[in-house]
């Protein structure tokens, strides 16, 4: 099995232009002795060579260069990178041009001779404030997916299955592609993944691949230069730098449009990305994890899926038990969400009532955990006294013959749902179908046209 150290934290790099080489000299000494590694361009041009073929913490610019100005260094760096900050150096102190320099995107203008400590101090700050800018936008995209909060709870055999192969294999930076039905928790393994990894300090980062259209997804993974398209007002790094140093889980993989399979298997062979409209590459230091509630061979022989991206992702894989054959569980999740749910809208909940309890364990839950979430949700905001009952607004218990004969005629989770809806349809409203299955509307509604099941279609 494939293992990795925990990841050092490398020194941050600054790139260096200009043509005096004795203040550039300076300028280096100083930075490698604050512990920077620095690299030292002697004029514009090489200067912009030596950005798009290297990665940077900050640049620090001459305002007077013999080929081009500092302003337009500037300019052209936060085209690629609008998140990098630029500090402008000049011996030619005037109002105008440090205000240009603070407009063009310079975090900080600097005249020369100047004293070597406030330099550093400089530096230091434009590069903590940058880091800081990375770690809050982790922490709001986290925020409401702390694991400590939201870990994987039962007692089952299978899911201690499931527990026993997360702890082999966090340790690993091996990609994994994990795989379930629709609600079975996947995300909740991919955060159990990360936070027992090396990587544990580094941001989770998680994206839906269906979620946008193909060329909104390529901006929102691989980030775009400025006016890259139409509304491009900025440069963005994209999902996949910003998850550098930790873990990028890509959920429903399968929905990936063919053209960005392609690119991100470039990035998995080469751990590089280049920006949409950019001919500029960044080294990136991710963990990859993906997770499809479809089956990916199935994808690969229709042609839907790239068989070489799958064996890239699909080092290790783990299939995460649907919440029929994890019976036990049931109860014990259905008392963590009463608890989670009691808490939140300020109830008592003191227990369930037996005729919930006989439910919990004769229906299928074909929504699996998500479903039983929602249920427990629903019975709490319902309840009016200390002990929960079962609600009249339920799924039919009717459906556990059905979903017994799916088991038993050994139906995928794709021919399951189908069946599902051709049955039930007809005395379900949409919303409430939808809740039985743990999925959206729209999610719904896809599977429908898909199949050809709205109920004209049929007839």
């Amino acid at each position: 099995m494939e293992t990795s150290h925990p990841t050092r934290k490398k020194p941050e790099r600054v790139l260096v232009i200009d043509d005096d080489q004795s203040v550039a000299q300076i300028v280096e000494l100083l930075l490698a002795q604050a512990g920077y590694d620095v690299t030292l361009a002697p004029s514009a041009t090489k200067g912009l060579e030596k950005f798009h073929a290297e990665a940077f913490d900050l640049v620090v610019t001459d305002l007077k260069l013999p080929d081009l100005s500092g302003l337009e260094i500037i300019r052209r760096v936060k085209a690629l990178d609008d998140s990098l900050p630029i500090i402008m150096m000049t011996s030619f102190s005037s109002i105008d041009s440090a205000v240009q320099a603070l407009r063009s995107g310079a975090v900080d203008y600097i005249i020369k001779p100047f004293n070597n400590d406030e330099f550093v101090f400089s530096v230091e700050r434009a590069i903590h404030e940058r880091s800081m800018r990375r770690e809050n936008t982790i922490l709001k995209r986290n925020l409401n997916k702390a694991y400590t909060s939201n870990k994987i709870i039962g007692e089952s055999r299978e899911i201690k299955q499931v527990l026993e192969l997360i702890s082999k294999i966090a340790q690993s930076d091996a990609n994994v592609l994990i795989h379930g039905e629709s609600g079975t928790g996947k995300e909740l393994v991919a955060q159990a993944i990360h936070y027992a990894s090396a990587r544990s300090s580094g941001p989770f980062i998680p994206v839906n691949c269906g979620a946008l259209p193909g060329d909104l997804m390529e901006s929102e993974l691989f980030g775009h230069a400025k006016g890259a398209f139409s509304g491009a007002l900025v440069a963005t790094e994209g999902l996949i730098r910003e998850a550098n140093e930790g873990t990028l889980f890509l959920d429903e993989i399968s929905e990936l449009a063919t053209n960005l399979q392609v690119k991100l298997l470039r990035v998995l062979q080469e751990k590089q990305v280049r920006p949409l409209g950019s001919t500029q590459f960044y080294s990136t230091n991710v963990r990859f994890l993906a997770a499809s509630n479809r089956d990916l061979k199935t994808e690969m022989a229709s042609g839907r899926f790239r068989a070489d991206l799958f064996y890239r992702l699909n080092v290790i894989d783990i299939l995460v038990p649907p919440l029929r054959q994890r019976r036990e569980d049931i109860e014990i999740l259905a008392r963590h969400f009463i608890h989670t749910y009691s808490r939140q809208l300020n109830k008592t909940i003191n227990g369930i009532s037996p005729e919930m309890r006989q439910y919990l364990k004769e229906y299928s839950w074909p929504g699996n955990v998500r479903e039983l979430e929602n249920y427990i949700e629903r019975n709490v905001i319902l309840a009016e006294t200390g002990t929960l009952s079962d609600n009249r607004d339920k799924p039919s218990i009717a459906v556990k013959t059905f979903s017994q004969q799916s088991i038993e005629n050994s139906l995928n989770v794709e021919d399951y749902i189908k069946e599902f809806v051709r049955h039930y349809q007809d005395s379900h409203k949409e919303i409430e179908l939808a809740a039985m299955l743990g999925i959206g509307r729209k999610a719904l509604w896809v599977r429908r046209s898909r199949w050809k099941l709205f109920r004209d279609e049929l007839k």
